[in-house]
């Protein structure tokens, strides 16, 4: 029990102390204006040289030191979340592998390093999802790296397309990217990879799937990891999508996908799907404003976001833990007098996704609509991101509403005992930045405050909006009109609309129904058909027939022995004269 004690202390001593460091390194590199570009020669043979590269800015190094922050908490968090699992040094140090590739991915200016942090993380997800070993988990590994394929594919293509440059270091040529026709293909690519990666619509089905990793790994791969590095990718291609159709298209999808997302989460009753599909809305809210040339608040919102989504999924995975592996919200009830603490802090992540004055959510979120407010945007991309911002609240409060409120619905199943408290720590460090932590990165990154004037009604729209989903989200959980919605006759439009549009038809059942359709059609006539009846089971059928008659002139007859023995030796005779 030592070593395991040791191992996640020593981690999360170690993560913690690296991300103070960056973090304070990031404001000085702000503050500063400074960059540096490290190239480490690893090799030289005749004229052709192998560099490892490195490009240390503000944004690599404050992005770096959320990921070890939140990593840290995480591991520690997971040292009770974790205790009765054997092989929780294995589980340590795949997530070390796994923030260690992300680390790789965030200080690459090259796309080959980008390659190995990218498929670093794509292959330690699939051994951390597959991690609680059963037919679910290997289903989701399968879809979450198959998913991810598509994505490393198009991203080998943009290195093999990047040989006509002279170099891979994209960083050089995103100036002349812009103005140049063929470089939009790179363009392109990396923007097909970073959807794979940041599930948008049509690759959104693995990120619920991927739901069958431990709550840990949730935590760490929904806020700042896996998800993200999708978006940090095209935070740094960002020129590419300023005017131009690449841009346009983003826009469309990225809000499509934050429309469908919000809208899923309110007919799932999971409570760990519910809060990855919030992650789908808010990724599709950060690509969408990206797509509209603001990445720096896309930035803004990817911190911002991380730290309350860490938080809400680690207050998931305490009452998961509480619950004794029962995730359905509907057995759950009255959790704020049983779990106050672990409630409490539930709640204030709750409000932060909703973009709740003045906690880290509101600070991202809504300088986003008043920016989408005042920019020259068309009615269906305004209506898709007020409306995503309702569903919301809508999703939150139904959440709320179901887990804190009521009598505890499943009492006999489930004795409740008290909250952990190394749990209880992991999640009070990620409290008190997912209350302060908006206000600080705001200071941090726009020192020079902006004033943005609206009319009164698009100014309060965001509130109103959230208010307005609220009371639906109140009364779409009330019982009467829950099991209307619930019933039979509306089954087509509720199996429609939860199951993200039929996403996992697209990329699950769709893709495997015809080629098991032909692989059992293709069996049947084939191998347990013609060939069988004339290949081996011919032989077999014929052999048989052929010793049962040899059988019959061999029972002890010693009449048919001896004129078979007649019949043998003229036989000889015959040949031989």
């Amino acid at each position: 029990m030592g070593i395991n004690l040791s191992i996640c202390i020593l981690s999360f001593i170690v993560l913690l102390m690296s991300s103070s460091y960056l973090f304070f390194m990031s404001v000085y590199y702000l503050l500063g204006d400074i960059i540096y570009f490290i190239e480490w020669e690893i090799i030289s043979l005749n004229s052709s040289s192998i560099t490892m590269t490195l490009l240390l800015d503000w944004m690599s190094l404050m992005f770096m030191s959320f990921v070890l922050f939140i990593s840290s908490l995480v591991i520690f968090y997971s040292k009770e979340y974790m205790s009765g699992d054997y092989n929780i040094n294995r589980f340590i140090l795949l997530v070390l592998m796994f923030v260690l590739s992300m680390m790789f991915l965030i200080i690459s200016p090259n796309l080959i390093s980008i390659l190995l942090g990218w498929d670093g993380l794509g292959l330690v997800s699939y051994c951390l999802v597959i991690y609680y070993q059963n037919v679910k988990s290997f289903n989701a590994g399968m879809l979450t790296a198959l998913s991810n394929r598509i994505g490393d594919v198009a991203l080998l293509l943009a290195i093999a397309w990047m040989l006509n440059y002279g170099s891979w270091s994209y960083i050089f040529y995103l100036e002349m990217m812009k103005c140049n026709q063929e470089m939009m293909i790179i363009g392109a690519l990396v923007m097909l990879a970073a959807m794979t990666k940041s599930a948008q619509i049509p690759f959104s089905s693995w990120l619920p799937a991927a739901m069958a990793a431990p709550t840990p790994v949730s935590a760490l791969v929904h806020s700042s990891t896996l998800v993200t590095a999708g978006v940090y990718l095209l935070i740094r291609f960002n020129v590419l999508l300023l005017d131009t159709y690449l841009g346009k298209i983003l826009l469309l999808i990225s809000g499509l996908t934050m429309f469908m997302a919000g809208l899923g989460a309110n007919f799932e009753f999971d409570l760990k799907k519910i809060i990855a599909l919030s992650t789908l809305s808010q990724l599709g809210l950060m690509m969408s404003i990206l797509a509209m040339g603001f990445y720096k608040l896309a930035f803004f919102h990817l911190l911002t976001h991380a730290l309350f989504k860490a938080l809400l999924f680690m207050c998931a995975g305490a009452v998961i833990h509480n619950m004794k592996d029962s995730q359905d919200i509907r057995g759950m009830g009255a959790l704020s007098l049983l779990m106050p603490l672990t409630s409490g802090c539930f709640n204030i992540a709750n409000l932060a996704l909703c973009g709740a004055p003045f906690l880290a959510g509101f600070y991202s979120k809504d300088l986003i609509l008043e920016i989408v407010s005042l920019s020259y945007l068309n009615m269906f991309s305004f209506f898709l991101y007020f409306f995503s911002t309702g569903l919301t609240v809508c999703y939150s409060l139904r959440l709320s509403y179901y887990s804190m409120s009521g009598d505890f619905n499943s009492m006999s199943l489930h004795p409740l005992n008290d909250e952990g408290w190394i749990m209880l720590r992991g999640m009070m460090g990620l409290l008190i930045m997912a209350i302060i932590g908006g206000s600080m990165l705001s200071w941090l990154l726009f020192p020079t405050p902006s004033m943005i004037c609206l009319p009164l009604i698009l100014k309060t729209l965001a509130l109103s909006v959230s208010l307005l989903g609220g009371w639906l989200g109140y009364e779409v959980s009330k019982l009467s009109l829950s099991s209307s919605t619930m019933s039979l006759k509306k089954m087509p439009i509720k199996s429609f609309l939860g199951s993200m549009w039929g996403m996992p038809l697209i990329s699950t059942y769709g893709v495997v129904k015809f080629p098991l359709i032909l692989g059992i059609n293709t069996m049947k006539n084939f191998d347990q058909g013609w060939s069988e009846l004339f290949g081996g089971n011919y032989m077999y059928r014929s052999l048989s027939i052929m010793s049962r008659v040899n059988q019959i002139y061999q029972n002890n007859d010693l009449k048919v022995y001896l004129i078979s023995f007649s019949i043998w030796v003229i036989l000889l005779t015959m040949l031989f004269i």
